[in-house]
């Protein structure tokens, strides 16, 4: 019976060391939403990082956490900091890192807690028509092998968190 599970437990470890040598290290998940607003208010919206903790689910996790930042909101450099004693919020630091006025905010988020990781995170708005706004978030990213295991997975719960968050920020910015 032993010599069973020990079998097991090996060919589960071998298992966990192969996969990922067959998985991709990078990940993208790329979400998007229509929103009933002019694409300038979308975007003024979502250039302020402060206004995440009305829609961004992740952010929304934990009513006491720990917020600090440096910068002025909204411009290139801000860096909003957190510190979460909620294991999946966790600590780390989001810093935009460019802006295309009325179209485009990019910024990257440096994970300490509970893994080290880092991803690029961009926000784009389209006018469809005057008063409509597509919204496109796209979330990329690499893990480590066998890290890379999680980026079976990862994509599918990424995913599942930004439209829930597209969809707060739809309620709110169509009241």
């Amino acid at each position: 019976m032993l010599t069973v599970i020990g079998i097991i437990l090996i060919l589960l470890i071998l298992l966990f060391l192969v996969i990922p040598l067959f998985i991709s290290k990078q990940y993208q998940v790329e979400k998007q939403v229509l929103i009933q607003r002019s694409n300038l208010s979308v975007f003024d919206f979502l250039k302020l990082l402060g206004n995440q903790i009305y829609y961004n689910k992740w952010v929304m996790m934990d009513p006491d956490v720990k917020r600090t930042s440096t910068g002025v909101d909204g411009t290139v450099g801000f860096i909003s900091y957190w510190d979460s004693q909620v294991k999946n919020v966790g600590k780390g630091e989001q810093e935009i890192s460019r802006i295309e006025a009325g179209t485009n905010i990019e910024s990257t988020v440096r994970f300490e807690k509970p893994f080290k990781n880092t991803t690029r995170v961009s926000m784009t708005t389209i006018s469809v028509t005057p008063g409509q706004t597509r919204v496109i978030w796209k979330m990329a990213g690499q893990n480590k092998y066998p890290m890379n295991l999680m980026n079976l997975i990862v994509p599918g719960m990424l995913g599942r968190d930004m439209e829930e968050s597209l969809g707060n920020l739809k309620n709110i910015l169509e009241r």
